[in-house]
């Protein structure tokens, strides 16, 4: 599950590396791969994804009934997990997130099918849906326009002078208005300390490798990936025209910009702190040492004139502006280059789209073969589109009771939260007081938007695949930069529909779970209240736990950055943190890479205190409902099959290279961890399964915040 507070974590146009990625960026830190793009037409996707299948809500064919629960529970409810889900050729890994997303792939697929069909009759959001998909789907002429869609962009690069700041700026404006991450990033965000005003952000940026420490490291495997993308760029610009020769002379020199870029740059724990990336200043300050002419930049990336900004990463900029006087031209030109290629590499021939998968998906996830093209267009159209995607899937896929439930059960845990507040012992009445406002002023949205975003004024054809693509990208930027100075919509959701995933906003203080993730196994109306609990109340109670975590608990009830607690109730919760971080930081994931606990802090905070939550709200639920919760089904209690299903969320099977670079870069523990390094913190797991104290699931000493 993810949460969005900082602009640098959320980026406001996804990087679109390889269409698979972004894609799924969202998905609980899972990552999809790419396979080798056809070069005939793909059979048809019904054809393709007949096998696709939802798991259910208690999976008994992935349990290992020989291992024991109390002594390691992931292996109790997750041990044949691996021998039944083979990792396919063309994903990283595979879990229940990932089977719920290649079902709704196949879902999204068979409605574009329809909508590239329909002819006239077709809606206006139909056509755009189906023109994008089948635009998408036509390698062919993907292949015969070659690099004429970008020329001009190309053309502009090549002239570009990084000493004409007026011409520069423009041209960065016009790059990142299309999504290509060039330099730095600009968007809009609410303001930290007052979440009524809509204020622009600028943020560190333009890293071809996933984040700083990839260019630092000197490890035997972080020397390698260096060596692996130095080729890659190289290759790609290769592609473009360039000389080998001069094509590695420019790769070398694009590495060492990038190198400076990234000693500049805020590591990944560093971005979680919300303090540490909000500066707001008046813009004349930021110009003074921004480099490019930016009010140039504001024009070609169509933002309105701005009066202040939060430059969210200040000690970024005076590198950023040495490289710019230093870099020589040739090597910006350069660096534009492949960021433009590698950006748009999925609608260009398949050379680009071969090479830019081998490295971001075979080299850093260990994948060997690229997704499907149905598979990736489908999932292109979410992307750009999504919500006039989600209009149908949503009247087609969503069951119209699940809302409900799902409400009765975000509800349910507000409750058990706003009891687990009254019990705790370690802070005062005034700051639970506090957290109660906050509490009560929660926001919960759940499957789709109530009111559905107007793309009319979006032009969408059906024989220009990269034109589409750009102009999407282009209307969203417009979309986000136009909400600078306006009031906050609270209506708005930050994610599409279809998506598998749930998040919490801090600047919101709202909830969302879309009906993406409403579907078996996360939520089974076939099963009964201890697996949904176990299975989508830990969801909601971990989303919910996100607005009282390390990062969380610094806004308040109306989303602004505001120390609410007393200095001694902070000192308590600190030192429940701290234990948690030493917790996790004695994981091995990988080889000798150990789980970060800092950078993970607050994702292993909401996933402990939601299932606390969850449990507790599961257990009022049974007593309201008069149900008897030591009854057994299919041989487990209620308390059983609640702790099996939390549990079987995080079943997975997974490729090494996948967990390394998971670990090094994402807030989200691996999988296993979500589930053993939980359970052992949990006071109504050992009653459940008869364990005693001192079982490895039950040390004498456990870690709770919440």
């Amino acid at each position: 599950m993810s949460t969005t507070s900082n602009p640098l974590a959320t980026q406001r146009t996804a990087i679109r590396r390889a269409l698979w990625l972004s894609a799924i960026a969202a998905l609980a830190c899972l990552v999809l791969a790419p396979c080798a793009l056809a070069q005939q037409k793909p059979a048809p996707a019904a054809a393709a994804s007949a096998n696709e299948k939802t798991l259910p809500g208690l999976d008994l064919s992935s349990m290992d009934l020989s291992a024991d629960p109390c002594t390691d529970m992931y292996k109790y409810a997750c041990g044949n997990f691996n021998t039944n889900h083979p990792i396919p050729a063309d994903m990283p890994d595979v879990n229940p997130f990932v089977v719920l997303y290649n079902v709704n792939t196949q879902e999204l697929n068979d409605i574009l099918q329809k909508a590239q069909a329909g002819g006239a009759s077709r809606s206006p959001d139909e056509q755009k849906i189906g023109d994008y998909f089948k635009a998408c789907m036509d390698t062919s002429a993907i292949d015969t326009a070659g690099l004429k869609p970008i020329q001009p962009l190309l053309d502009k690069i090549a002239a570009v002078n990084p000493a004409n700041r007026a011409q520069f700026a423009a041209l960065l404006g016009e790059l990142q208005r299309i999504g290509v991450n060039a330099f730095f990033g600009y968007g809009e965000q609410q303001d930290f300390k007052d979440a009524t005003k809509q204020i622009a952000f600028v943020q560190q940026g333009g890293l071809g490798l996933p984040e700083k420490d990839y260019y630092l490291r000197t490890g035997d495997k972080d020397v390698q990936i260096r060596t692996q993308y130095l080729a890659h760029v190289a290759k790609m610009l290769a592609l473009a025209g360039s000389t080998p020769a001069q094509a590695k002379i420019d790769a070398a020199n694009i590495m060492t910009l990038e190198t400076a870029l990234a000693k500049a740059s805020l590591g990944v724990v560093d971005l979680r702190e919300p303090e540490k990336t909000y500066h707001l200043q008046p813009i004349a300050t930021f110009m003074a040492v921004s480099g490019p002419s930016f009010t140039d930049f504001e024009d070609a990336i169509h933002s309105p004139r701005v009066t202040e900004i939060n430059n969210s990463t200040p000690d970024f900029w005076p590198e950023l502006k040495n490289q710019f006087n230093s870099a020589g031209t040739a090597t910006i030109q350069a660096y534009l280059r492949y960021q433009l290629l590698t950006t748009e590499a999925h609608d260009l021939p398949h050379a680009f789209d071969d090479e830019n998968f081998d490295f971001y998906g075979r080299i850093l996830n260990g994948q060997p073969e690229q997704r499907a093209r149905w598979k990736r267009c489908s999932n292109a159209v979410n992307t750009a589109i999504g919500e006039a995607l989600g209009k149908v899937y949503v009247s087609q896929y969503f069951a119209g009771d699940s809302k409900a439930k799902m409400l009765q059960m975000v509800r349910d845990i507000e409750t058990a939260m706003g009891q687990d507040i009254d019990q705790i012992d370690w802070m005062s009445p005034t700051t639970k007081a506090r957290a109660h406002e906050k509490l009560s002023a929660v926001a919960d949205k759940i499957g789709y938007p109530d009111k559905w975003r107007d793309y009319s004024k979006l032009t969408i054809a059906p024989n220009d695949a990269l034109g589409n693509q750009m102009r999407a990208d282009a209307f969203e930027n417009d979309r986000q930069l136009n909400k600078i100075g306006k009031p906050v919509d609270h209506q708005e959701w930050g994610m599409t529909p279809p998506t598998v995933n749930a998040y919490y906003d801090d600047s919101m203080n709202d909830i969302n779970f879309p009906a993406g993730i409403l579907q078996p196994p996360f939520f089974d109306r076939t099963q009964d209240d201890a697996v949904n609990y176990g299975h989508a109340g830990a969801v909601i109670g971990h989303e919910l736990t996100h607005g009282f975590d390390d990062e969380g608990r610094k806004f308040d009830a109306k989303g602004n950055l505001d120390d609410w607690w007393t200095a001694a109730d902070l000192k308590n919760f600190t030192t429940r943190t701290d234990c948690e971080v030493n917790e996790y930081n004695s994981f091995t994931a990988v080889d000798d890479v150990h789980v970060n606990g800092k950078l993970t802090l607050g994702e292993n905070t909401a996933d402990n205190g939601g299932l606390m939550l969850a449990f507790m709200a599961y257990l009022q639920r049974a007593k309201d409902n008069h149900i008897d919760v030591n009854a057994k089904v299919n041989g487990f209690t209620g308390p059983q099959r609640f702790y099996i299903g939390f549990a079987q969320n995080w079943c997975q099977n997974t490729r090494p290279e996948q967990v390394r670079e998971q670990v090094l870069q994402d807030p989200h523990s691996p999988d296993r961890f979500r589930v053993n390094g939980v359970v052992v913190n949990q006071p109504g797991f050992a009653p459940a399964f008869g364990c005693k104290q001192g079982a490895p699931m039950v040390p004498v000493n456990s870690c709770r915040v919440w």
